[in-house]
């Protein structure tokens, strides 16, 4: 059983602090309710094993603590609020650990091999949760497991820990689990995060290491511009000589200059674009349009929309092989969608069906889709769908790879390029100024001598 410490206010402004075993976080959050007690922060330290029945030492079971609230651990009132240091030092030391995507995929690797061996989910979360060294997941798994035990979905929970479980990942058990194809589910699931983190390290790599060096390069160019190029300038002026520093060089400082001293203008500008982009994008047109323009933006667009769409056609796939009829597929496959333009296509197919028309025609109409892929819906349709939905899944995976390998190909040239012309003016602007002052050709013109 998980072991928790909590820290609540009492109706007389006390602050109660204790170490205690509860079944999870959301039923310890109850009892504290129940007997008056507001929780202000509740970490899971550890964790016992559910076979084991002896109390711990220096755990008392959540009842036993309410009996002897005056005795515990308390701050009265406005007279301590700072607590001390040994207790500061206690609450560093236990914080929730945090949980990475590759904790999420080793459970649901885990969980996808012990549905295969034909556990029920109860059995599988329990074993899961047994052999789970992070304690803030298997704090997590606890409430999963004892929803579960209630009755209720395993994504119902799951939606409770959205920071925890992408949204996809979350809608693709709600999939398996209303379709009765969790293990399948699964499987597409720990395909997905494993393709997020491949695809998300080869960005990083592309990406982190130039964009050091961008910022790098700006910080030279204010260091030259606030210290070096003031130097030159003085050194110049002290010799007398006629010559001057590059016009690009002169014409940057005395940009600088002047935008130092009317900064809060752009910066307010900018802040008032953002503020009005933002409260657009907060709109239903506003989203419905950056929507939009996330499938067919440069570079990314045509991915954007291969991926979602794959993932509608893997999910209506599971949903078709399990007897579900095509208008109750799109139902719940729409919820692995999370962009507006795709999630209003699905909604016109489906009111297509209701009127006796077409559900493809939407698809067919949006031009995000390729007529191979309607097309072969279309065959779908009058020979055997579920066939030759597997039959596109296939091809959207090449087709995903075939896109995946053009977008590494051009990212890193874009990247390199916006580089490349920070460094070139950065060489310009000043790189030459000092080589300039270092071969000290100025100095036969500040005594009028030949060069």
């Amino acid at each position: 059983m998980p072991e928790y410490i909590y820290r609540a206010v009492t109706s007389k402004g006390q602050i109660v602090r204790n170490r205690v075993e509860d079944v999870n976080k959301n039923n310890l959050v109850k009892k504290l309710k129940n007997n008056d007690l507001l929780p202000i922060s509740i970490i899971q330290v550890g964790y016992k094993s559910r076979k084991a029945k002896a109390n711990r030492r220096n755990i008392m079971d959540i009842d036993d603590i309410m009996k002897q609230a005056d005795s515990a651990n308390i701050m009265q009132g406005r007279e301590r609020t700072k607590p001390s240091l040994k207790e500061r030092v206690n609450l560093a030391l236990s914080r929730d650990e945090k949980i990475t995507t590759r904790d999420i995929v080793i459970f649901t690797q885990n969980f996808y091999l012990l549905k295969k061996a034909n556990f029920n989910n109860i059995h599988a979360l329990s074993t899961i949760i047994d052999s789970t060294e992070n304690l803030s997941l298997r704090g997590v798994l606890q409430d999963i497991l004892a929803g579960v035990e209630s009755g209720e979905y395993m994504y119902t929970t799951m939606e409770y820990y959205s920071n925890i479980f992408p949204y996809i990942y979350t809608n693709m058990i709600r999939v398996g689990e209303l379709s009765g194809s969790l293990t399948k589910s699964l499987e597409q699931a720990v395909k997905y995060l494993e393709d997020v983190d491949t695809t998300g390290n080869r960005l990083r790599k592309i990406i982190i290491p130039n964009v050091l060096q961008l910022l790098a390069i700006i910080a030279i160019l204010i260091f030259g511009v606030a210290y070096i190029i003031p130097m030159i300038q003085d050194a110049f002026s002290d010799a007398g000589t006629t010559e001057t520093l590059p016009e690009i060089t002169l014409w940057f400082v005395d940009f600088c200059n002047g935008f130092i001293n009317v900064w809060y203008i752009p910066v307010i500008m900018i802040a008032i674009v953002t503020g009005l982009v933002v409260l657009y994008v907060n709109t239903p047109k506003g989203k419905y349009n950056f929507h939009y323009f996330k499938y067919k933006m440069p570079i990314f667009g045509k991915l954007i929309f291969a991926m979602d769409f794959s993932r509608l056609m893997r999910a209506m796939l599971l949903n078709l092989e399990n007897g579900m009829r095509i208008q109750e597929s799109l139902e719940v496959s729409k919820a692995v969608v999370k962009n507006y333009v795709l999630l209003s296509i699905i909604e016109t197919a489906i009111n297509n069906i209701l009127i006796g028309a077409s559900w493809i025609e939407p698809f067919e109409n949006s031009g995000l889709c390729s007529s191979m892929q309607t097309e072969m819906l279309k065959i779908g349709m009058q020979t055997d769908l579920p066939e030759m939905m597997r039959k596109i899944v296939e091809y959207m995976e090449m087709d995903i790879n075939n896109l995946m390998q053009k977008v590494m190909a051009v990212l890193p040239q874009v990247v390199y390029s916006i580089v490349g012309i920070f460094l070139i003016f950065l060489v310009i602007v000043i790189i030459v100024p000092c080589i300039q002052l270092y071969m000290g050709t100025w100095l036969f013109d500040a005594v009028d001598l030949p060069i």
